[in-house]
């Protein structure tokens, strides 16, 4: 077999990606300005990737005009410092023009989330995959989720096609993903394929995933409150489980049982908690529809507990 050509954007992925939202004002209309004041906040903070236009940036609501605007105002704003990976999704033509828009405007890869409405069977997933990868020279993560379940046979091929680099898990079954793992690890022998946790509020199943190797994970979390965050993937890093342990019993239970009580809570809460944070980047489009506003209320005292326990474990 013909050795794969190396990702330049592999060895780049490694510690705490963000996912920003994407910022709009009172008119509904894009708010660029806002947008790269959150990109650059994060990377400030100490952001390891941008996934700009992905699931928590409202991919479903941005014309290709507007998402070709945020993700080069990403690109301008890491600057080289973090890379840049945009979304890409929809039906195979259009995932391949969103491909085209991303590379465009500077970006360093795709994350290729399921396709729009069908549910495919393995061979066409396959095909529609291994077809936005060969339409494009940015490297491709695979958005494993919904309509989009991934057998390890066809893991396998994906691993072996030239620019696809890695899996991001949204399904939460631990035992396909270790046959997953393990299947493309004897199958597919010395080549480094990536996985992400890609859950929503990842933390929460972080010590699982760790046990099955996947130590890569996106953070909703970090978009409002990037100290917790980042206290938190610095704990599990370095096994420090009462850290780890105190931070999911007082702060992520609760903020996913919280998060489960509305409909697309997922992005709308996250931005409600970015609105807390201090940076105006306006409401969710429809579809999606804002939180309640008590829901906001013990979103902002969750965020208050979680810093004391941060305040507690220090003074411990």
């Amino acid at each position: 077999m013909t050795p794969k050509t190396p990702s330049p954007l592999a060895a780049r992925l490694d510690g705490l990606l963000f996912f920003p939202v994407t910022p709009f004002g009172p008119d509904g209309g894009l708010d660029l300005d806002a947008f790269r004041a959150h990109v650059r906040s994060g990377i400030d903070a100490g952001a390891a990737a941008v996934f700009a236009c992905c699931g928590t940036g409202e991919f479903h609501a941005l014309t290709p005009e507007e998402f070709h605007a945020c993700v080069a105002a990403a690109v301008e704003e890491a600057a080289g410092r973090v890379p840049v990976v945009a979304g890409a999704g929809y039906g195979t033509a259009l995932a391949i023009q969103y491909a085209g828009l991303a590379e465009d405007a500077g970006a360093d890869g795709l994350l290729a989330m399921p396709p729009y409405l069908v549910v495919a069977d393995q061979e066409g997933l396959l095909r529609h995959y291994t077809a936005l990868a060969a339409a494009t020279s940015l490297d491709v993560v695979v958005y494993q989720r919904d309509n989009a379940v991934l057998t390890p046979a066809t893991a396998v091929e994906l691993a072996r096609t030239d620019g696809i680099i890695g899996l991001k898990d949204g399904i939460g079954d631990l035992d396909l993903m270790q046959r997953i793992v393990s299947t493309v690890r004897r199958e597919v022998p010395d080549h480094d394929f990536l996985y992400f946790n890609g859950l929503p509020t990842a933390e929460l199943t972080g010590l699982a995933y760790r046990g099955i190797g996947v130590t890569l994970y996106s953070s909703a979390v970090f978009c409002f409150a990037p100290d917790i965050a980042l206290a938190f993937h610095r704990a599990l890093d370095t096994g420090d489980d009462a850290t780890v342990n105190r931070l999911l019993d007082g702060f992520y239970v609760p903020l996913v049982e919280l998060r489960n009580q509305g409909r697309g809570y997922a992005v709308s809460l996250v931005k409600a908690g970015v609105r807390l944070a201090g940076l105006e980047v306006g409401e969710v489009r429809p579809p999606l529809t804002e939180p309640d506003a008590a829901h906001i209320k013990q979103l902002a005292a969750l965020i208050e507990r979680g810093r004391a326990l941060l305040a507690d474990g220090a003074g411990a």
